[in-house]
């Protein structure tokens, strides 16, 4: 589409500020919490993350939509971010095993995306003045009619959206001939979590977000999961009272993200909105059991309260986010849970922490071994 042709756009904050750029050319209105990612490649992945619904992505990256889409390269079967903002968006794609260009890809779902944004003017603006719910327009509706729909936008904070995303049915992921036997609890899976489980020889099932602790336990299953997914994990009391009755039963209990979130509101440590969250996948974590740093991918805006876990008699911290000290995993000394903040699949992302679940299905092992004295 030509640039002079392209309709023009805005994505207009709650303060009020505003952010002009032109329309790819779907036209319409879309509402969420704006927010950033710093990564400079991964775009689909990022776009298809349940994590990120209800969420309007700013790319930091100036160049959107160069590769194209592959559906191999998706975390769950439809986009999940609320609408784009990037600089320059790409109509053509160069990737020879692209399947389709992402103007297609967004025009199929209706996604509403503004380019040519000052992109690294709005990150600035967002990092010195918080998170908070924005409108894209770009079907010319006046100024004021935009303010009263946005002012009606739910905050992020108290919002419970994992049922927005998890699955309706329970159902099966890899091979049952595998060696373990894994129950997951899906607050808004990606699918290389469980692709990253069965390659370690696991058959995993999983449950709805309100699924019960019998239903989970009807698969006897060798370990139990705790998946990642968007909103504030405060809400979510049944997959807190779920966790309390997992660690309790000592069954292998692994969570990631709003999984080690929920974990730890069920040890009785609180959660907080952060003034902005982690997302990207440049972000330096230390490990403070081998002492060594790693590189790791995060999508998250709330946090566990690290005060409350040092002071927890039977919790530590095994991993700390190197720019503001937030924790970035934890473990129970008595019980055989351990969680982490950051997403170690890597979808998109580095590798660094892909032993975590390595060290989950030794936890197991080890469950097995102490089962059979």
């Amino acid at each position: 589409m030509h640039y002079t042709t392209r309709q023009k756009a805005i994505i207009l904050l709650a303060d009020g500020t505003i952010f002009h750029g032109k329309s790819i050319g779907i036209s319409g209105k879309t509402f969420g919490e704006v927010c950033f990612n710093t990564g400079m490649t991964g775009y689909q992945e990022i776009f298809t993350d349940p994590s990120y619904f209800g969420q309007i992505m700013v790319a930091t990256n100036p160049h959107i939509g160069n590769y194209g889409v592959n559906s191999e390269e998706t975390e769950a079967d439809k986009i999940m971010i609320s609408g784009l903002v990037c600089k320059n968006f790409s109509f053509t794609h160069s990737r020879p095993n692209s399947e389709s260009n992402l103007y297609d890809y967004f025009e199929k779902e209706n996604l509403i995306c503004i380019s040519d944004v000052d992109t690294r003017a709005l990150v600035s603006y967002i990092r010195d003045n918080g998170a908070q719910n924005a409108v894209i327009c770009t079907d010319d509706t006046s100024i004021d009619a935009l303010k009263k729909q946005l002012a009606s936008v739910p905050n992020m904070k108290g919002l419970e959206l994992a049922s927005k995303v998890s699955t309706k049915e329970p159902y099966f992921f890899g091979n049952e001939n595998a060696t373990f036997k894994i129950s997951a609890l899906d607050l808004g899976i990606k699918s290389n979590i469980l692709r990253n489980l069965a390659n370690k020889n696991c058959y995993i099932k999983v449950f709805p977000f309100d699924a019960s602790f019998e239903d989970l336990k009807s698969f006897e299953p060798d370990g139990y999961f705790l998946s990642n997914g968007p909103g504030d994990p405060e809400p979510l009391e049944n997959a807190q009272k779920l966790a309390k009755q997992i660690i309790d039963s000592n069954f292998p209990l692994f969570g990631i993200c709003l999984g080690h979130q929920v974990i730890g509101l069920a040890n009785g440590i609180s959660t907080y909105k952060m003034f902005n969250g982690h997302r990207g996948i440049n972000h330096p974590v230390m490990n403070m059991i081998t002492g060594k740093g790693e590189i790791t991918s995060q999508n998250h805006g709330f946090a566990v309260n690290r005060e409350e876990l040092e002071n927890h008699p039977d919790l530590e911290i095994t991993h700390y986010h190197l720019n503001d000290n937030t924790v970035a995993g934890m473990r129970m000394k008595s019980k055989n849970c351990f969680s982490v903040q950051y997403h170690p699949e890597a979808s998109p992302g580095p590798h660094d922490s892909s032993y975590l679940f390595d060290d989950f299905i030794t936890n197991i092992k080890k469950s097995k071994s102490l089962e059979k004295i």
